[in-house]
């Protein structure tokens, strides 16, 4: 569905909040010859395709829309998209790397998201790059690039298997609230690969929602979401398991005393302080989400530039048959109070 097409009255432009970006080429590896995951990157079958190189292995193939600005633009307009929020391909987030070398990838990333944004404000923004393996050196930096113009951090949600609550995040957290940023939780490398039964791609069906809504539920079980209010945090995949979790929480604080002074409040009213995306690729089930959740508090989004986009979001909200000032919510003043921009 083209822009022209869609229902005039319910027409405003798509803020999309979840989408993924990786240069063009990487630096070389500096350190001792070892075995590291450290990217880089080979020519691929057609004249526009790269082949991304992790531990010798091809990673994934990506077309030239992962980094050339342009491309984005030229494929972004059809689907009703006027405004893209850029975060690195998870790969790229340098975890597994030693605290003195991932600071050069992220550097490269973060400079580079850096001129996109600052090439074209009204089309892109963009989240950087962390290593987490120092924290108190990613508070420096993340300073540093909201400085520079970007909106916050996208995090995975785990950082070398520990969930982020579990690690001694808790400072980073509060920095993140005092320097009004955005932060983008997104699925990467789950537990239970092994357990896994079928083709490897079902790595993003079968395995993202568990750990997606265990991260998620864990910002409300460690009290972080009690402590910090008006932290500005969203959820890639809708939570993922997060929607079936809420009831089960939400027993177990009228059960447990220890529960209930833990949490401090209704775990409803909390995880309604939450941000999520809206990736279910159906209608339906996305008002399931905006009755959760809210209808202030859902993002929208494709998941751009991998195979798992989805081609059709302003489709999607207009099937919703909402009231124009809730479809304006969804399509971007949700996504801009979450970056922190004014919607006037």
């Amino acid at each position: 569905m083209t822009v022209a097409s869609q229902n005039a009255s319910c027409y405003f432009g798509l803020v999309d909040s979840h989408t993924h970006w990786l240069p063009y080429q990487f630096p070389a590896y500096l350190g001792q010859p070892k075995c590291v995951a450290w990217p880089s990157m080979a020519l691929g079958d057609l004249v526009r395709d790269r082949k991304v190189i992790i531990n010798g292995m091809i990673y994934r193939a990506v077309t030239d829309s992962s980094w050339d600005a342009g491309r984005r633009l030229q494929e972004m307009t059809p689907t009703g998209v006027t405004h893209q929020v850029v975060s690195p391909m998870l790969e790229l987030l340098s975890y597994w790397l030693a605290a003195y070398e991932a600071p050069s990838l992220n550097f490269l990333i973060n400079e580079e998201l850096v001129a996109i944004v600052s090439a074209d404000l009204a089309h892109f923004t963009s989240l950087c790059a962390l290593p987490m393996q120092d924290v108190e050196l990613d508070i420096v930096e993340l300073e540093r690039y909201i400085r520079l113009g970007l909106a916050g951090v996208e995090l995975g949600t785990n950082i070398n298997v520990k969930l982020p609550v579990q690690v001694d995040h808790a400072l980073f957290f509060a920095a993140s609230k005092l320097l009004c940023d955005a932060i983008f939780v997104h699925a990467l490398r789950p537990a239970g690969m092994e357990r896994l039964v079928g083709l490897p791609p079902l790595e993003q069906v079968q395995d993202f929602p568990s750990i997606v809504g265990l991260a998620t539920a864990s910002l409300l079980t460690s009290g972080t979401l009690a402590r910090l209010p008006k932290l500005r945090i969203a959820f890639s995949h809708v939570g993922d398991s997060l929607a079936i979790l809420l009831p089960r929480q939400q027993h177990r604080w009228e059960q447990l005393s220890p529960i209930r002074k833990l949490f401090g409040q209704l775990p409803r009213e909390l995880f309604r302080q939450l941000f999520v995306d809206d990736l279910v690729y159906d209608a339906k089930t996305i008002r399931i989400l905006l009755q959760v959740f809210g209808t202030t508090q859902a993002l929208a989004l494709t998941d751009y530039t991998f195979a798992i986009t989805d081609r059709e979001p302003s489709r999607r909200i207009d099937q919703l048959t909402l009231d124009a000032a809730t479809c304006r919510l969804l399509r971007q003043d949700n996504a801009l109070r979450w970056l922190g921009r004014d919607s006037s």
